[in-house]
């Protein structure tokens, strides 16, 4: 079957079940995890929020949007802890075995809470934060989604968004499967990392959707593992 790279794929991923539980959600948990170190992508996430962050030197409230198994609500906690910076991180996520997986994982933290919630409920309410992250999550979601998504956030984060997702592309896709073939994972992770590039970005997908909320000062660039970081100031 030939591939089409031209345009988003409108596909679900197995993980887009938000009753999906057992172990075969947390195992793909770790190994998503496993994979975002191994690729840098914990890097592009961290050093999107350190230029916002700047100069500021109050204490900041971080929302992860989409926090899955909270991987990326720890790296950030143990860079702030070296950082000697006081952050304050919430992990949203749609899906409570994952919720409840974080929880488990984070015990030693006491700066990081979590909650589950649809964010497309019209009955949760984001708390005040500074930061909104989201990395591989977008690529979740329809552009419509997204622009409600990001119009929300936008309108409460003081600082700005920083969002770290995924390139569309042929390589991306060709290199996913030699990687997940030889290291061995899961059979989910396998389907769901095909269809997570698929459903991945272009360069002009992203400003597209930047002009259409009107956003000022943002900039998109590409980074090492086929990964965009998308840094959107609101302050």
């Amino acid at each position: 079957m030939s591939l089409d790279f031209s345009v988003r794929s409108p596909e679900n991923e197995i993980m887009d079940d938000f009753e999906l539980s057992g172990e075969i959600l947390t195992q793909s948990l770790e190994q998503i995890a496993l994979i975002n170190r191994w690729l840098g992508g914990d890097r592009i996430t961290r050093n999107g929020i350190k230029a916002l962050l700047q100069d500021v030197q109050r204490p900041i409230t971080i929302v992860d949007i989409g926090c899955g198994g909270g991987h990326m609500c720890r790296a950030v906690a143990k860079w702030a802890s070296r950082s000697n910076k006081e952050l304050k991180i919430i992990g949203v996520d749609a899906n409570q075995t994952t919720i409840d997986y974080a929880r488990q994982h984070s015990t030693e933290f006491d700066n990081i809470s979590y909650h589950c919630a649809n964010l497309f409920d019209p009955n949760f309410q984001l708390e005040a934060f500074d930061i909104a992250i989201c990395t591989l999550t977008l690529h979740h979601f329809s552009e419509q989604e997204i622009l409600q998504l990001l119009k929300t956030i936008s309108q409460k984060a003081k600082l700005g968004i920083v969002i770290n997702d995924l390139h569309r592309s042929r390589v991306a896709y060709m290199l996913f499967k030699a990687l997940s073939n030889s290291a061995r994972f899961n059979s989910m992770v396998k389907h769901d990392g095909c269809i997570s590039i698929l459903s991945g970005f272009k360069r002009k997908d992203l400003k597209q959707i930047s002009q259409k909320l009107g956003f000022q000062n943002d900039t998109i660039h590409w980074r090492w593992a086929f990964r965009y970081q998308w840094i959107i100031p609101t302050a």
